[in-house]
């Protein structure tokens, strides 16, 4: 039989001494290696998997499976009940309190409803996570993350409240799966024994004085605000 030798390449680098004189099983991997490139394979797995920023679904459930992050949250459900006017805001008027005729008695219940993730969103949230698993804790380095997740919906900021006490203020209105991931992702690394609180105040609705400027609202325009909320609740 004809002397074969490995073609020059993978094959040459990785068949070992002992059966580079086998003509057969040289002719096999050189037969192999021109039928199968693996070189699309590779960059395949490179955009779909490797590389968060190009990643499908199939890699960003890995990927979150890594830096230890989920894809599904659990947010309030669609259902209204009958409200007051003191609870009415004009950006959950489809969903938060309903006058008479429109809305039932609250009973007591509370209904939720599984929200899964759209990609965008979940790739901006392991982004997130992977920068929370090395924050260093400070002011800026939360800022950071904050912005990750929600800078293109508005101002969002970390804030010292003394005491013990951190505030995630927010000038705009959460929608309910921003708000879930907040509250159950343990995204916002918080000092230990640190009381870290979420507030929400839409500069262009919530009520305030002239000394506020351009980010309150006068009577008959915005309205009282809420208060601020427990973060890890």
């Amino acid at each position: 039989m004809n002397e074969v030798t490995p073609n020059y390449g993978v094959p040459m680098r990785t068949i070992i001494s002992q059966y580079r004189n086998s003509p057969t099983l040289v002719a096999l991997i050189n037969s192999l290696d021109e039928s199968v490139c693996p070189r699309a394979d590779l960059e395949q797995f490179i955009e779909l998997v490797w590389d968060v920023q190009t990643a499908n679904d199939f890699g960003l459930e890995i990927w979150g499976r890594i830096v230890g992050i989920g894809r599904y949250l659990t947010v309030p459900g669609e259902q209204v009940y009958l409200g007051f006017a003191e609870a009415y805001t004009y950006e959950l008027d489809d969903r938060g309190t309903q006058p008479f005729g429109f809305g039932p008695f609250y009973d007591g219940i509370v209904v939720t409803q599984t929200f899964r993730m759209d990609t965008e969103a979940y790739r901006m949230l392991i982004l997130a996570k992977a920068a929370a698993n090395i924050s260093d804790g400070t002011a800026p380095s939360l800022n950071n993350i904050l912005l990750t997740l929600f800078g293109t919906y508005g101002r969002c900021y970390v804030a010292d409240w003394s005491q013990m006490r951190m505030g995630l203020v927010f000038e705009f209105q959460l929608e309910p799966w921003q708000r879930a991931i907040i509250k159950q992702s343990d995204l916002i690394p918080r000092p230990a024994g640190v009381l870290m609180s979420l507030a929400e105040v839409p500069a262009d609705s919530t009520f305030g004085f002239a000394e506020a400027g351009v980010t309150s609202s006068p009577f008959s325009n915005g309205s009282f605000f809420p208060g601020v909320v427990d973060a890890s609740q």
